[in-house]
């Protein structure tokens, strides 16, 4: 759905659950239209209440601002959202029952939303009635049976070919300039690389002159590119450019937030794993965490034991990843044992359900399949971070499981597109897998 201004008639908005469940927030971004709510959502809506889970939470905000809008009576006209807003009504009572019981078996509470939406248009011709869900079926439900429909995009990235990457092949400079970055400890000020235009804070160059190459990133505090030199971190060395770049923002304490995408065998949560063990003495405890896939879809109830033995199905990657990091005689890289840090809480597996609330302070946090959180997920674990902490997003926006997300409208498209060009962020999307020979094959080819 694409909000734009109005210059005819208003539109009436016909809202689906999984919009709020999504953005309680949405009754403001429709401007001056209309809103309406089925009855039938309202009744989903009662059974979102009660949870720590972030659905349950938008649920409850929903419904006590909807309680604030309407007072003690609502009206058949509804209420105002507010100036320079348009109003919004709940639905009862829906004309097109025996139509859609034709042309399906079951009686479900998205055919009748779908009922609503149809006795609206019927009822308010010819002003547009628009049914909004993130729902792709009941869309094509909907403009089956002639209703426009159209997904809630508000918070959607204009496009994925656009999405910001990190990184930046600047070619067929000088020898003279390639050679700067090799004295005065590889700082050259901006102003002595006239070809790169309007770089980001943060942002990292291959930079190259034929055969002779050089990575760099840009201090935006300095004005100036600095020359990246190879890494490494309890073992763990990067096999390309982009994992250079990752692995210096990572090890970076100034860099508060770091996110990394790339497809599967990319590196990125090994690195970012490696990454805290290196720094873990700067940093009260190691936090890793991921969501239980499908997010806020499965309790961990369902699962038999306790907390632990609930999370371990989930969590069992991240422990892979930390196996790699060990050498033969089972120490990360000369430190401490996993099983030693894991005993003394300094490295915690914890389940992003119960993060709300909690202040971290002096913490290095990892959420891994970051893709899979919303934009309001993303930043209720962001504006956990206490002093000191360090936050890094791994995720893959290509293999997205959450059912009413996509590469557009999840967390990470939306962090990486709002927080471009900050200081304290940094981001590289990592394109070469290097997991395996076959890994990169079937992530090619298949």
């Amino acid at each position: 759905m694409t909000l734009e201004t109005s210059r005819g008639p208003t539109k009436l908005f016909v809202i689906d659950t999984n919009v709020i469940l999504h953005d309680a927030g949405c009754l403001h971004n429709f401007q001056d239209n209309d809103i309406a709510i089925p009855i039938t959502v309202l009744e989903e809506l009662d059974q979102f209440k009660k949870g720590n889970e972030d659905i349950n939470f938008q649920a409850r905000a929903f419904l006590r601002r909807l309680d604030e809008l309407t007072g003690d009576v609502l009206c058949g006209e509804g209420a105002s959202l507010g100036d320079g807003l348009g109003s919004i009504r709940v639905v009862l009572a829906a004309d097109h029952t025996q139509q859609l019981n034709a042309a399906f078996l079951a009686d479900c509470p998205d055919h009748r939303i779908l009922n609503v939406a149809m006795t609206l248009q019927h009822r308010e011709a010819p002003r547009p009635v628009i049914l909004v869900t993130k729902d792709t079926n009941l869309r094509m439900k909907a403009k089956s049976f002639g209703v426009i429909a159209q997904d809630y995009s508000t918070d959607k990235v204009e496009s994925f070919d656009k999405l910001y990457t990190g990184k930046r092949l600047i070619g067929d400079l000088p020898s003279e300039v390639v050679n700067q970055f090799y004295v005065n400890g590889g700082h050259v000020p901006a102003a002595d690389l006239p070809c790169v235009s309007q770089p980001m804070a943060n942002e990292n160059f291959i930079l190259r002159n034929g055969s002779k190459s050089v990575l760099a990133t840009y201090n935006p505090d300095e004005k100036s590119f600095v020359r990246i030199d190879r890494l490494s971190a309890s073992g763990i060395a990067p096999r390309n450019a982009e994992q250079s770049f990752a692995l210096r923002a990572l090890l970076n304490d100034n860099l508060k937030l770091v996110s990394l995408t790339g497809k599967a065998g990319s590196g990125k949560t090994l690195l970012a794993l490696a990454a805290a063990m290196e720094c873990r003495s700067r940093y009260r405890q190691i936090l890793l965490a991921r969501p239980a896939v499908p997010l806020s879809n499965r309790d961990l109830g369902f699962l038999p034991g306790d907390i632990g033995a609930k999370l371990d199905p989930y969590m069992q990657p991240l422990y892979d990843n930390m196996a790699v990091m060990k050498h033969p005689l089972g120490d990360l890289a000369g430190g401490p044992k996993v099983q030693d840090l894991l005993a003394s809480n300094h490295l915690e597996v914890t389940p992003l359900a119960y993060i709300r609330g909690r202040s971290l302070q002096r913490v290095f946090f990892i959420v891994d399949e970051a893709q899979n959180l919303t934009p309001h997920e993303i930043k209720t674990i962001i504006t956990r971070a206490g002093e000191g902490t360090k936050i890094v997003f791994t995720g893959d926006i290509q293999q997205i499981d959450h059912p009413y997300l996509d590469s557009l409208s999840n967390g990470m498209s939306y962090l990486i597109n709002r927080m471009v060009g900050q200081p304290l962020y940094a981001h590289i999307t990592l394109e070469k897998g290097e997991r395996s020979e076959l890994a990169e094959l079937a992530s090619n080819l298949l």
